[in-house]
């Protein structure tokens, strides 16, 4: 397990698009969550402890911020075949067995991760909506962080940082400049 942290995010810059298959049986692109008043993008797979830790507050989040307008996606871009705990079979049942509301998406060429630029799971984008010219609407990244801060162990959390982000996003407001790095395993490239 190699400890890597998420890099800074070009804050303000476009969510890139993307067509991948849910565990749901849907296909699902990122221009679906354009009616989202925020739209949280989690790079997460089955295996890995620190997302095996905070996989349940995930949902709690997607749960509690659903009625407001927010969206949740977790996509999982890990080599399958190295890590067959991280196969579309086993995506199917780990979202099953933890009752996810989010959809739950397979990255099997890994290009959504690569034009992401996601590096650990998990990895977590906070997007809003914004414009790009004067028709085309389009979710900008305004936060690239951690969920909170102590993965290991939810008692401990003082600081819920993306609720945080989530908030001043529907409030208006930018979140706050300080966005400490999300931290993990790294993805798994093929």
């Amino acid at each position: 397990m190699a400890l890597t942290y998420s890099e800074k995010g070009s804050l303000g810059e476009v969510a890139p698009d993307f067509e991948l298959p849910g565990v749901d049986g849907k296909t699902y692109r990122a221009r679906d969550f354009l009616d989202a008043k925020a739209w949280v993008v989690v790079f997460m797979c089955n295996h890995c402890p620190y997302v095996k830790a905070v996989q349940d507050r995930i949902n709690s989040l997607a749960k509690q911020y659903a009625p407001r307008g927010v969206k949740v996606v977790g996509i999982n871009s890990n080599d399958s075949t190295k890590y067959p705990e991280d196969d579309f079979d086993a995506m199917k049942a780990c979202a099953k067995e933890q009752g996810y509301v989010f959809p739950y998406l397979w990255d099997t060429d890994q290009s959504v991760a690569r034009e992401y630029g996601a590096v650990c799971t998990p990895d977590f984008y906070l997007y809003a909506p914004g414009s790009k010219g004067r028709d085309s609407n389009v979710m900008v990244l305004k936060y690239r962080g951690r969920l909170d801060d102590c993965w290991s162990d939810e008692a401990k959390v003082t600081k819920r940082d993306l609720a945080h982000a989530i908030d001043r996003v529907l409030e208006g407001r930018d979140p706050d400049s300080v966005q400490p790095p999300s931290m993990g395993c790294s993805i798994k490239w093929k």
